[in-house]
C-alpha cells in the first residue's frame, strides 16, 4: 500500500524528532477517549484502510512518530465522549506524552512524502503475536502489549513491531467488513474489532483500558453503495399504459 503522507522535523529541546501525518485528513474517521470511559474508533472504509496502513508503517519505523490528527473530522452523533487526536510511536524512541504539545507547535511547513506498507510482512507479524496472545496472554510483558496514554487531548499508543502489525490487521478486518454488515447500508454503525486485548490487562479487578473499532458510512448515504452491488442504479421501466 502506498499513503500519502506530509513530513515534518519539529525539535523539542535539544532533541529532533521527525513526525508523518497523512494527507488528506482523515475527515470521516473519530476517536473517543478510551481512558475516560469506552474508547471508540469509528470511520468509514476509507479512513480505516488508511488507518490500518499507518499502523503498518509506524510497525516498522522505530525512529518516527505517526500523528493521526482526528479533532477535527466531522462529528458524529455518537459516541459521547471527549474527541482525541491519535499518536502511535515505538517504545524504544522514548517519546514522553508531555514532550508532544511543544511538538505539535513545531508542525509547520511539511514535505510531502509517500510511505510504503507490506500487507505480507504485516500479516505474518501479527500472525506471530496472535499466537503468543493464545498461548501466554496472562503472562505477556509490558513489552508486549500497546500502552495506552493521554495527554494534551491526544491518545498516544506506545507499542513495537508486532503489536503495532496486529493493530493494523484488525483495523484493516474492519475496513473490509464493515460495509458488508445490513446496519451499514441504513447509516448505523458496526462493531468490528477491537484493540482491547492488544492494551494492559486491568490491574486487579478494575476496568482495564477498552478501545474498539467501528465502522459507519459518512453521510448522507446516497454516495455508499455495498459490496457486490451495482454502483450503478438502472431507471425505472415506465408503466406499461
Amino acid at each position: 500500500m502506498r499513503l500519502r503522507a506530509e513530513e515534518f522535523r519539529p525539535r523539542a529541546g535539544r532533541h529532533a524528532f521527525r513526525v508523518v501525518q497523512p494527507r488528506p485528513a482523515l475527515r470521516h474517521t473519530t476517536l473517543v477517549d478510551p481512558m475516560r470511559d469506552w474508547g471508540y474508533l469509528v470511520g468509514d472504509h476509507d479512513g480505516l484502510a488508511r488507518l490500518a496502513g499507518l499502523f503498518s508503517f509506524a510497525a516498522y519505523s522505530p525512529h518516527t512518530v505517526v500523528h493521526v490528527p482526528l479533532r477535527q473530522s466531522i462529528p458524529r452523533d455518537f459516541p459521547q465522549g471527549v474527541p482525541v487526536d491519535l499518536v502511535l510511536v515505538h517504545q524504544t524512541l522514548g517519546l514522553r506524552p508531555s514532550t508532544w504539545p511543544a511538538l505539535r507547535r513545531g508542525l509547520i511547513q511539511g514535505v510531502p512524502r509517500t510511505v510504503r506498507t507490506d500487507e505480507r510482512r504485516t500479516a505474518r507479524h501479527a500472525a506471530d503475536w496472535e499466537d503468543l496472545w493464545e498461548r501466554r496472554w496472562d503472562r505477556l510483558p509490558r513489552t508486549g502489549r500497546i500502552q495506552p496514554a493521554v495527554h494534551a487531548r491526544t491518545l498516544f499508543l506506545s507499542g513495537a513491531r508486532d503489536t503495532f502489525a496486529a493493530a493494523s490487521v484488525r483495523v484493516g478486518r474492519a475496513a473490509g467488513s464493515g460495509p458488508l454488515h445490513t446496519r451499514a447500508a441504513k447509516g448505523h454503525d458496526v462493531l468490528c474489532a477491537s484493540l482491547t486485548t492488544l492494551l494492559p490487562l486491568p490491574l486487579s479487578r478494575g476496568r482495564g483500558t477498552e478501545l474498539d473499532i467501528g465502522f459507519q458510512a459518512y453521510p448522507p448515504l446516497a454516495h455508499f453503495t455495498p459490496p457486490g452491488r451495482s454502483a450503478r442504479r438502472r431507471r425505472p421501466t415506465a408503466v406499461s399504459p
